[in-house]
């Protein structure tokens, strides 16, 4: 059995981050912090009642944004997505290296693109 997801965000694919900061922060007032590991940065934020928004500057289409990403918080990503292959789950990006750890996406049965992330010190498999 696959193991539950207890945390996720919401990522967003943006032309200009800038822009976007602006908008996040002055417009709808949310605190939104610059990460390191993506050019120029990527920006991350917490709504009061635990909802993470992730916004990275790189090409989105409708459809692949936004993404909702399914923390892995002990790990295992490798052993999650070969489960989910097995179950006949579209894999659309294998295992890779993402901004402070591991990431994968998949579709769901209607194409919805869903995602993977686990933190870089947790080992990829728990086998």
């Amino acid at each position: 059995m696959l193991p539950k997801p207890h945390r996720a965000s919401i990522v967003f694919y943006v032309a200009n981050i800038e822009r976007t900061e602006t908008f996040y922060k002055d417009v709808l007032g949310i605190d939104l912090t610059r990460q390191e590991g993506a050019d120029p940065f990527w920006l991350s934020g917490t709504l009061d009642r635990g909802l993470e928004l992730v916004f990275f500057q790189m090409e989105g289409k409708r459809g692949n944004t936004p993404a909702l990403i399914f923390e892995l918080a002990d790990g295992g990503i490798d052993d999650v997505v070969a489960q989910l292959a097995e179950k006949g789950v579209t894999i659309v990006t294998p295992v890779e290296e993402a901004p402070g750890g591991w990431s994968a996406d998949f579709e769901d049965p209607d194409g919805f693109g869903l995602g993977l992330w686990q933190p870089e010190d947790k080992p990829r498999s728990l086998k």
